[in-house]
């Protein structure tokens, strides 16, 4: 009997990368409209007046942005548990230490 990677395995390590790149653009993305908000604090006043629907939207991008996060860390949490069980089931099934 050969045994190869567990299927459930690899699919909680796949969980885990794409739940840290979804932290990774989230945070990229809060970043970046934090910094767009920054610039625009030091504009005219009519710059300012101007730019305050671009401002609505952007927080509703940082909004996304927030659950976009704590979706990838859930997903990460979710694939750690997923990886944990498939390890301490493999050896349960194959005993390791007879």
């Amino acid at each position: 009997m050969e045994i190869t990677g567990s299927s459930a395995y690899y699919a909680g390590l796949s969980a885990i990368q794409a739940g840290q790149h979804r932290v990774d653009q989230a945070a990229g993305q809060i970043a970046n409209t934090t910094a767009e908000r920054t610039a625009t604090s030091q504009s005219s006043d009519f710059q300012a007046e101007r730019l305050r629907a671009v401002d609505r939207s952007q927080q509703m991008d940082l909004a996304t942005s927030l659950v976009q996060q704590a979706v990838g860390k859930t997903e990460v949490e979710l694939g750690a548990k997923v990886v944990k069980a498939s390890d301490e089931m493999l050896g349960r099934i194959i005993d390791t230490y007879a």
